[in-house]
């Protein structure tokens, strides 16, 4: 366990943080890939006694997370992940970056080498705000979720609920445990296959296993 970690409250964290933290067994080892300024990592440390390592690809983040106590490294997704051995981790996490990386197939391949089991969160380029704003507006759409304008987005390859099923099931990759968030932070209990899933959904938690 790391000492001297700031606790953070439930409140104080994103909600698919907050889902990512309840999948997360009590003692376990995990690696936080595109851990930013450490939040995820902090919380588990605080209130699961996880044995957290990190990778952070932004310097500043990862000066941040060092401050806080946490074992942090400067790396990068698409790259660094195949340094790490075999089944090293019981969870590795990847929360809102698969549609920042350049190879999102290699990584969560990559994901499930390092990790006995992976939890993922993305925004869902589906949601029917999403759809809405670009049809009656022509823009690239911006939400709670998606937050940066089209020209200083580090998002490079949106995908949808069920184009993430659909890579899962091409990759041979179990979806042990899958959830949806509405916009209003809510979790949705509609089918994770169904359209509604897919409309209503503004983010996805998947916990996935090979």
């Amino acid at each position: 366990m790391i000492e001297n970690t700031t606790l953070t409250r439930p409140q104080d964290i994103r909600v698919d943080l907050q889902l990512i933290a309840e999948m997360v067994k009590p003692g376990s080892r995990v690696l936080d890939v595109g851990c930013a300024e450490g939040t995820l990592l902090s919380h588990l440390v605080a209130t699961k006694e996880v044995d957290g390592r990190g990778i952070e690809l932004s310097q500043a983040g990862v000066n941040t997370c060092v401050s806080k106590g946490l074992s942090v490294v400067q790396g990068d997704a698409d790259a660094d992940l195949t340094d790490y051995p075999d089944k090293g981790f019981d969870y590795a996490i990847l929360s809102q970056t698969l549609q920042a990386t350049h190879r999102p197939m290699l990584v969560m391949e990559q994901l499930l080498r390092v990790g006995k089991k992976a939890v993922v969160s993305f925004p869902n380029f589906a949601y029917w705000r999403c759809r809405s704003y670009l049809a009656f507006n022509g823009r690239m759409p911006m939400t709670s979720s998606l937050d940066y304008a089209w020209y200083e987005t580090p998002n490079i390859h949106f995908c949808t609920l069920r184009d993430f099923t659909v890579l899962c099931n091409d990759l041979g990759i179990r979806l042990e445990k899958s959830i949806i968030v509405g916009g209003d932070g809510k979790v949705l209990e509609y089918d994770i296959n169904s359209r509604r899933a897919n409309f209503f959904a503004a983010q996805c938690v998947f916990l996935l296993s090979d």
